[in-house]
């Protein structure tokens, strides 16, 4: 083979490819499609229901098409009434999304009622042994995905019901009683169909209902873990319910507040304004996340993070020395890209501190301790661009950072309190 004919054998195989690959996504798009006919007007967790009632709904259609196509070409007119009956459920059931509009069961009660009466039906007409009376042993499993089982009683009905509808079925119409007599070979086809339609689409109503709860279990836990530190949210999936408190002998906090920001807001409006508060608090987290110290909460334009809580570490007080001279030139940068002239004033303070998750509703994970109250106090007092120390981080943080002594400052419900400004890496 010639260097050309490998470049174009090459070439065939990455256009044969993007050809699959565009065919693949056309039907997830297809799929998806049909998974949200109807069901806007649904908060989320109903919607998630829903698109498994559609899908579940197509299905049936896909499969009664296909039955009544089966029967059709045999060219039997005998047959004629059977692939009436799949057709009349192919469309009772394509209506299905269009019920969603008067209440979120409705669709699904529909869907019950075809599908039931169709199978009395089918059994009728070719006996019991045709695989009719089997596809009642999807209603074992599917109502408490299609209904939820929060409504306990109308599953618990439905399921009674297709129990009650299979044995009647099953005893009312023995093969001689059928009003269509097939031959052994017809009816083990028939029986075969049936067997492989319910375990099929038992199968696939519950992959499809897993792989929803799955992207929604996924969803409340990146939810979860954006307001609570990692190591908490594996502690709490342990152990839900249990309180979460620990108290840290040694462990830093620091506050940031933009200096002017209140005053810029109002010449900014509200959009501008909340465009460049997000703007600063992203970068604040991003560099929290590069520094491996965890954010406790926003209030406002203030930030305050803390290192060594949940996870204690040794070098706590140099981590966030390092994240707030980081601080400082982020907010600098953000003001001369943006020409909107802010600065951010910090106070930072270290010592022993309790943590833990307060609240039942919109919890949030808090520290207290006195280096808390200090770090805020350091803060208010601070100045623009500079960043305020007690004595702890200076001991802490003289060997390897350039300190400034600030002398003895009145600090609100501590006293005279040493403090230094810290101005950069040695």
């Amino acid at each position: 083979m010639t260097i050309v004919d490998r470049q174009k054998e090459r070439v065939g195989s990455a256009i044969r490819a993007i050809g699959a690959s565009r065919v693949f996504e056309g039907i997830r798009r297809f799929i998806r499609g049909i998974a949200n006919l109807g069901i806007k007007r649904y908060p989320p967790d109903i919607q998630r229901r829903l698109k498994i009632v559609n899908v579940f709904s197509a299905l049936v259609v896909m499969t009664t098409c296909i039955y009544a196509l089966q029967l059709w070409a045999s060219g039997n007119k005998e047959m004629l009434p059977a692939v009436f009956i799949n057709l009349g459920v192919a469309l009772i059931v394509s209506l299905v999304p269009l019920m969603h509009r008067f209440n979120e069961i409705a669709g699904g009660l529909l869907l019950v009622v075809a599908e039931f009466s169709a199978l009395v039906g089918f059994t009728a007409f070719f006996g019991r042994m045709g695989g009719a009376p089997l596809q009642y042993v999807i209603a074992a499993a599917a109502p408490f995905v299609i209904f939820e089982a929060r409504r306990f009683w109308i599953i618990i009905a439905i399921v009674t019901l297709a129990l009650g509808l299979h044995l009647f079925s099953w005893f009312t119409f023995p093969m001689e009683a059928a009003q269509f007599h097939a031959d052994e070979r017809t009816i083990n086809s028939l029986y075969i169909q049936g067997a492989v339609t319910t375990f099929g689409l038992i199968a696939a109503c519950v992959y499809y209902a897993f792989n929803l709860f799955e992207h929604a279990k996924a969803e409340t836990e990146m939810v979860l873990r954006n307001v609570l530190p990692d190591s908490v949210v594996e502690r709490l999936k342990q152990q839900p319910g249990n309180a979460i408190a620990d108290g840290f002998s040694e462990a830093s906090v620091m506050f940031a507040d933009i200096t002017g920001f209140v005053a810029m807001a109002r010449n900014l409006g509200p959009e501008k304004t909340v465009a460049l508060l997000n703007e600063l608090v992203s970068a604040f987290d991003h560099l929290a996340d590069n520094h491996g110290v965890e954010k406790i909460k926003t209030i406002g334009d203030a930030y305050m993070v803390a290192s060594g809580v949940p996870i204690p570490r040794d070098d706590h007080v140099h981590a966030l020395a390092s994240m707030a001279l980081d601080l400082v030139d982020a907010v600098a940068r953000i003001s001369a890209s943006e020409k909107i002239p802010i600065s951010v004033r910090i106070g930072m303070a270290s010592g022993p501190m309790t943590a833990g998750i307060i609240g039942k509703n919109k919890f949030s994970y808090d520290i207290w301790g006195d280096p808390v109250n200090l770090a805020s106090r350091l803060e208010q007092s601070s100045v623009a661009g500079s960043i305020a120390i007690c004595p702890g981080c200076a001991a802490a943080l003289e060997k390897d950072f350039v300190l400034h002594p600030r002398g003895a400052i009145e600090i609100k419900g501590v006293g005279q309190q040493e403090s230094w400004y810290l101005r950069g890496r040695k």
